[in-house]
This record gives structure tokens, C-alpha cells and sequence, in this order.
């Protein structure tokens, strides 16, 4: 088989294509840090401080909704153990809080407003607990892990997403717990089989920071042994330290997917990437950071980068102590959504005639005008191929987006954008991957009545499920 070949047989799960879908969704980090004025507990906090007065889950949704996020994923307990669900298996919970009079449940709370807000729900679980006693103590806290993962996947819906943190250190006994990975994996397959797992779990990966910043060319298909999640792990943060959120990529970690990177490696996943960031430079709610919430265009250009890339956005988003999302931070939000429909709400391709290379019958290129299923794939295995729109008067245009049909993997690895001038066809940009969507933001706008896409090198018959072209 040759290499190609192996490449595009290379596909993703339906969860893995759902969670591509979601594209862009919220984190909210929330606990007893939002009223120490910390970033990581040590688990000795008492529960009698988590008084989240004004406490509205509807609000939350409706902050994330405004920015355009599908999704909600919310540190149900963080590294000091505290849960913001009443456990049977601990009483270091809400339960012992004056919040709703010790009857509260957060997470239920902010479950049933997911679903109310029609957007999917997902739960972080730290594998560390700074504060029960059976950390580090082997199959005991492995249980304890288990019994509350269990809580989570049947007492709160469907679940979107299973979120694993790799921190991993001491415990109140000085030792340090092995976690059982494959065991948390199985009863997530088990309770919740349409949920990912991420970054220290097999279906979603970590980009490699925490600054937003991504790959030039992010791709999905990638080499076995990137999902080794002792190898996850050992990457992850071991401390509170504010530095490891501004560092950048590893050169070494540049290239994952290229034919090039890819040549010898034996065993191959789809494993797409998540780039994940704070709203502010914390994780938690610091009243000192209300003024620091981060600018538009920064938000934008991450947008466009990681979802715009063939990556989903995680932006974290965290809820002030009185329960609410701060006004700041809300209204960042709905600047981000009003910029997103804005800048993606006309597509011009509906006025636009279209021709192209022979296609595979059932698969022309009139599938390209909506984002349902279908695609256009072109008969001929050998390119390079072309999509040409033209309109009857020239037309103006900033950005483009391109999406595969990655149920049949990742195929492009070349491809150019061109626009109809006097003298003939001149390029606008070329890129490499496409994948699940590929946003191309010209330097500025472009007027013109044709613009063509060539795909130039494809690791077999490519296949285009949209292109959109945006005034």
C-alpha cells in the first residue's frame, strides 16, 4: 500500500466529525479559585467560601451564544478537589457551601441552560485532587475517579465532551498517583459514547500552547504516537506558572501531517487539533483583569486561525464570583459574534455561474454552493483541477472559505486562489491544508468577475464540500 493510500484511509469517528462541526465552543473555569483570587487551589480551601450569589447559567449560555460558540465545557472539578456537583463520594462539594442553601448543583444548572440555549454540554474532570486523601494511593483513588466520572456521564445528559487535564503531582500523602488512563477511557465509551476525549484522551489533541497561536498547516491526520498520553501528560503544566500560558509552538512540533513527516511512521490516527485560550490572561476570575480582557482583533485573528485551520477554538470564559459573566467580558463576546456575521454573512457564489473539472457522477461541483453533505470530487485521481465561478458583473470580495468532505479523510496538500484580470488569471493566496474548514483572509479586497480555485497536489481524487466567497 503506498503512502497515500494509507493516508486516506485514515478517517475520522462520528464523534471526532461532530466536535469538528461544533468548531467553536466555551470553557468556564469556576470553583473556589474565582473566590481566593487564585489559579490553582491546594485543596484545603473551605467550602463555606463558594457563594455564587447572583448565579445565572442562562446568562452564561447566552454570552457564549452572542460570540457564535456551539458548545459549553465546564471545569466541573479543578485540581483542588472541590466539586461543584453534590458527589456522593466526597464531602468537599457544593453540598457543604451556603450556595442555594448546600441544596445547589452547578452543573446541573448549567447542563439543563445548555440545553435550554440549544448548544451541546461538556464536563472537565481533573484527574488531580489536591484534596482527597486516596490521591496517590493507586486502584483507591482510580475508583473514587471512576465513581465520580460515573456521576458526570449518567446524571446530566447527553455529553458532548470529556475534557483531561495531564497536571499531575503530590497528593496530601506526598505521593503521586499513576493515572489509569485506559480505564477513564472505557467508562467514557461506556456512559457516554458520542462524547471525545481530550488532549490527554484519544479522539482530540492539544495544539501545543495556550496563546492561541496554531500551525500553518494543522493537519488531522497524524502519527499514532502523538496520542501517548504518558507523553501528553508529561507535557502538561506542573505548576501555577502564568509563563506556560504565553509559550509558543515547539519548533520540533511544527511539522505533525505532512507526506514528509509521515513517510515512516508505521501506525497513523485521526487526531485533529483544539486550540485553546483565555479571554483574559488567567484561567479564573481575577478582579484585577477585568480591564484586561483581550482585544477584537486578537479574538478574530485566533478565530480565523484555529477554526479558519482545520482546529476547533476552546475559549475560556470565566464567570465572575458573583456567578455572572462579566460585563467586559460579555460584551467582547458580542463584538466577536457581530464581527463573525459580519464577515461571513453574505457568500456571493449563489449569483455566480460554475464550471469545473469532469466530476464523479452524483458528486459535481454544484455541491459547493451549501455545507450540507455533499461534495464535488473530480473523476481524475491526477490534477492538478479546477473550480471556476464567474459572475455577470465583477464582484468584491475579502474572504474565502473552503471545506473538504472529511469523512473521506484529508486529501488536499496544494492548492491556489485565483482572480480574473485583464491580462488573465492572477493569484490571490495558495495554502496547503483544507481539511474541515480553511478561512483565507486576503491582504484586502478583491473586485473581480471570476475567481478559481486549483488544487495542485491532492494525496488522491480531492474532495470539496464548500467554498464560499465573502464581500
Amino acid at each position: 500500500m503506498t503512502l497515500d493510500e494509507r493516508l486516506v484511509r485514515t478517517v475520522p469517528s462520528e464523534r471526532q466529525l461532530a466536535l469538528m462541526e461544533m468548531g467553536f465552543y466555551g470553557f468556564l473555569h469556576f470553583g473556589v479559585n474565582t473566590f481566593t483570587d487564585r489559579e490553582w487551589g491546594d485543596g484545603t480551601e473551605d467550602p463555606a467560601i463558594f457563594d455564587p450569589a447572583r448565579l445565572d447559567a442562562d446568562q452564561w449560555v447566552s454570552a457564549l451564544r452572542s460570540a457564535g460558540m456551539r458548545g459549553l465545557i465546564l471545569t466541573c472539578k479543578h485540581h483542588d478537589g472541590f466539586c461543584l456537583w453534590p458527589s456522593r463520594h466526597t464531602d468537599h462539594t457544593v453540598a457543604a457551601s451556603p450556595f442555594r442553601c448546600g441544596r445547589g448543583d452547578v452543573v446541573r444548572e448549567v447542563s439543563e441552560a445548555c440545553r435550554r440555549g440549544g448548544i451541546r454540554f461538556g464536563v472537565y474532570l481533573s484527574p488531580w485532587d489536591r484534596h482527597d486523601p486516596r490521591y496517590g494511593a493507586g486502584r483507591a483513588y482510580d475508583d473514587y475517579f471512576i465513581a465520580q466520572l460515573t456521576e458526570l456521564l449518567t446524571d446530566y445528559g447527553d455529553i458532548c465532551s470529556v475534557w483531561l487535564d495531564g497536571a499531575c503531582g503530590e497528593g496530601k500523602n506526598g505521593r503521586v498517583q499513576r493515572y489509569d488512563w485506559q480505564r477513564y477511557y472505557g467508562a467514557v465509551r461506556r456512559l457516554q459514547p458520542g462524547a471525545c476525549i481530550h488532549v490527554c484522551g484519544p479522539d482530540v489533541r492539544w495544539c501545543g500552547n495556550e496563546a492561541g497561536q496554531t500551525r500553518e498547516a494543522e493537519w488531522s491526520v497524524v502519527p499514532r504516537r502523538t496520542a501517548d498520553t504518558e507523553t501528553i501528560a508529561s507535557q502538561s503544566q506542573r505548576t501555577d506558572d502564568a509563563s506556560f500560558r504565553l509559550r509558543p509552538i515547539r519548533a520540533q512540533d511544527r511539522d505533525l501531517g505532512s507526506r514528509a513527516a509521515l513517510r515512516d511512521e508505521p501506525d497513523l490516527i485521526w487526531y485533529p487539533a483544539e486550540v485553546n485560550a483565555s479571554i483574559r490572561p488567567g484561567w479564573f476570575w481575577h478582579p484585577a483583569e477585568d480591564g484586561r480582557v483581550k482585544p477584537l482583533e486578537q479574538l478574530t485573528g485566533i478565530y480565523e486561525r484555529s477554526v479558519g485551520g482545520n482546529a476547533t477554538f476552546l475559549l475560556n470564559v470565566p464567570p465572575t464570583a458573583e456567578g455572572l459573566i462579566h460585563q467586559n467580558d460579555a460584551r467582547r463576546l458580542a463584538q466577536l459574534g457581530a464581527y463573525l456575521r459580519d464577515a461571513f454573512g453574505k457568500n456571493l457564489t449563489g449569483t455566480a455561474s460554475l464550471s469545473a473539472s469532469p466530476a464523479v457522477p452524483g458528486h459535481g461541483p454544484e455541491n459547493l454552493r451549501t455545507e450540507d453533505e455533499g461534495y464535488y470530487m473530480p473523476a481524475s485521481a491526477t490534477g492538478p483541477w479546477e473550480v471556476v465561478f464567474r459572475w455577470d458583473r465583477p464582484v468584491r470580495f475579502r474572504r474565502v472559505v473552503l471545506r473538504e468532505q472529511v469523512r473521506l479523510s484529508q486529501r488536499v496538500e496544494r492548492f491556489a486562489l485565483e482572480a480574473l484580470r485583464d491580462k488573465g488569471w492572477e493569484e490571490l493566496a495558495r495554502g496547503n491544508v483544507v481539511g474541515s474548514r480553511r478561512i483565507v483572509t486576503l491582504p484586502g479586497p478583491v473586485e473581480t468577475s471570476a475567481v478559481r480555485l486549483r488544487i495542485t497536489d491532492a494525496r488522491t481524487a480531492p474532495t470539496v464540500r464548500f467554498w464560499g466567497v465573502y464581500e
